[in-house]
């Protein structure tokens, strides 16, 4: 995936631009820090990887871009790589922010990122000058959540990318095997296939046919065990940027699945089907996650975690698929989905991820790895 084209980069900022018009903003500061998942509005509108520290885009309504770093760290990243030509270092981002602001006399600005992203330091010295901002979370990834055909190739390179980690992991899995032993030469692909860092893998594993519900990290210690049942949470960018999740269970030793993962696949399964149908233009957000957890629901399963999001340059966007979001689909949207069941009693679970295209006629699962729980000895066929 190579450099964005100049066409793609004016499509994000009219997208972006017609929400700050429609919502009376005179500019957006997104925000970005080197947390994994969390650098892609920056890289979304500037196309800078942050790789140390933080960063911020600033994108007036009218005029030219900017990207501001903190100055005790001025090389986090490869700078070269932006196209936004004022690249500003300072000792306070959000003081040159607030001066920029009332420079150009503006009252109204949104921050992506006020909540979990930006450094208090910034949001006090922007706040204190009585400039109203407006949280825009939702907003901005609304703004981006549609995907030009530029975009989607990104996002299929990355699935391809993320369905050859799970398949290196099956294809290396054994009893007696660490789980480190599994995860590292699918980390070391994802690096040579041009990731980076940007990778969150981590395990679900758990004894007699069940896995249990906590993510952790893979472990160099503990071998896997007969009758393990094993998750793999594959979670990566490849080299245009854009996250995706694509994972299956395994079951260690040729032993069955356990009888609870038994009946959560047999949700999956449902889920799986009902997701074609549901993903189309012009269904509701909550009406997908009502048609794609009806089968867990039905057998008592709680979802531990959203049954799905929107997914892009950052790792979770909006909308999710959940109760009560009226937001409405639209072609050439993107997300992750992955129904965490579990079980009554909290000690068993089932997650298995998918990055589904919505397309005119119906969600379409980029990955083409069949539903199914694997034991160890076959290899998902190659599409």
């Amino acid at each position: 995936m190579g450099a964005v084209s100049p066409a793609d980069v004016e499509r994000r900022y009219a997208s972006v631009r017609e929400a700050l018009a429609r919502d009376g903003l005179d500019a957006v500061i997104v925000s970005g820090s080197e947390y994994s998942g969390f650098e892609g509005a920056v890289r979304y509108l500037s196309g800078f990887l942050i790789v140390h520290r933080y960063a911020y885009v600033l994108l007036p309504a009218e005029g030219e871009s900017s990207i501001v770093f903190p100055s005790e760290a001025r090389y986090v990243g490869e700078h070269g790589t932006t196209w936004v030509d004022e690249q500003v270092f300072v000792e306070a981002p959000g003081a040159w922010l607030r001066d920029r602001a009332r420079e150009r006399g503006w009252h109204r600005v949104g921050v992506y990122g006020l909540d979990y992203v930006m450094t208090v330091r910034d949001y006090r010295a922007l706040a204190d000058d009585g400039l109203e901002l407006v949280p825009y979370d939702v907003e901005f990834d609304l703004a981006r959540a549609v995907k030009s055909d530029e975009e989607l190739s990104s996002v299929r390179e990355s699935v391809r990318i993320n369905t050859e980690g799970f398949r290196i992991f099956l294809d290396d899995f054994a009893v007696g095997r660490s789980e480190a032993e599994l995860l590292a030469p699918c980390e070391q692909y994802f690096v040579e296939q041009g990731c980076g860092r940007m990778t969150m893998d981590m395990v679900l594993v758990g004894e007699n046919g069940e896995a249990e519900p906590e993510f952790r990290i893979a472990s160099p210690e503990r071998p896997i065990r007969e009758g393990d049942l094993v998750l793999p949470s594959l979670e990566i960018a490849g080299p245009g940027g854009h996250w995706v999740e694509v994972s299956r269970a395994i079951a260690a030793g040729g032993e069955a699945p356990g009888p609870e993962a038994r009946r959560m696949l047999e949700a999956y399964e449902e889920y799986f089907e009902a997701a074609r149908s549901a993903l189309r233009p012009g269904a509701s957000a909550h009406d997908v996650h009502r048609a794609v957890s009806k089968g867990f629901a039905d057998r008592g399963y709680a979802l531990g975690h959203v049954t799905g999001h929107s997914i892009g340059m950052t790792m979770i966007e909006f909308p999710k698929i959940g109760e009560g979001v009226e937001t409405e689909l639209a072609a050439n949207m993107v997300f992750s989905m992955h129904p965490h069941a579990i079980s009554a009693d909290g000690h068993a679970c089932l997650y298995m991820q998918d990055t589904w295209l919505v397309t005119p006629d119906g969600g379409e699962p980029l990955a083409g790895l069949p539903m199914r729980i694997f034991d160890g000895s076959q290899s998902p066929p190659r599409t």
